[in-house]
Parts: structure tokens; C-alpha cells; sequence
């Protein structure tokens, strides 16, 4: 029986399963058998038990997000020296040079950032 098929058949059967099963489970299925009992409380913005207040767009200096930036970047970095750091004995030569030209190249990232004073928070 299946020989018949064309070979694309079922790829184009899965696609389509895999759009319809989800968006009916969220569209249809979910409103069915989730609870929904809406008050006043529960569509209030919650802020820490405080009554909201202001605008919520508020504008940040974008100094805020490079120096979070520059912390996110240099804390993943230097996740990479602990594998380095326990499997030290195996590698050999080869990984030292290696990692000493990735902290070298993290210290001339730092000295960048330190000189175009991304660092000063003020």
C-alpha cells in the first residue's frame, strides 16, 4: 500500500500534524479546560505588592546594558577556563598556548571596554 506514495508524503503529513496538533491544543483544547475566573485582583499589575505607579516604559542610559553586557560576556568566558583547568594535565602545551592567547585576547576585550570607559558606571 505504500509503495504507491510519493516519498514526500509523510514529511508533508509530520508538517502539517506538527502546525495543526499544537495550534488546536493551544486554540481550542486550552480555553476548554483551563479554569478561568477572572477578578479584579488577578488582571491588576503586580509590583512587589505595591499599587503600580508611572509609566511602565521607562528610559535607561545605555551605559546600564554595557556594563551588564560586558559582565555577561566576561562571566561566560571565564566558564571556559574550568574544563580548561581540570583536564590540564592531559592536554599538554598545546592547550596552555591556546588558553593563554584566549586570555590574552580577554584582556585586550577588558582594556577596550576599560578605555572607552564602558566600565565607569557613572
Amino acid at each position: 500500500m505504500f509503495q504507491y506514495w510519493n516519498p514526500y508524503f509523510l514529511v508533508v503529513l509530520f508538517a502539517v500534524l506538527g502546525i495543526i496538533l499544537p495550534v488546536a491544543s493551544i486554540w481550542i483544547l486550552g480555553p476548554l479546560l483551563r479554569p478561568n475566573h477572572p477578578t479584579e485582583a488577578k488582571e491588576a499589575t503586580y509590583e512587589s505588592g505595591l499599587e503600580p505607579f508611572g509609566d511602565a516604559h521607562v528610559r535607561y542610559n545605555a551605559r546600564y546594558y554595557l556594563f551588564a553586557l560586558m559582565f555577561v560576556v566576561f562571566d561566560v568566558e571565564t566558564l571556559f577556563l574550568y574544563p580548561w583547568a581540570v583536564a590540564f594535565k592531559k592536554l599538554g602545551m598545546f592547550a596552555l598556548t591556546e588558553m593563554l592567547i584566549f586570555i590574552l585576547l580577554l584582556v585586550i576585550g577588558l582594556a577596550y571596554a576599560w578605555r572607552k570607559k564602558v566600565l565607569e558606571w557613572t
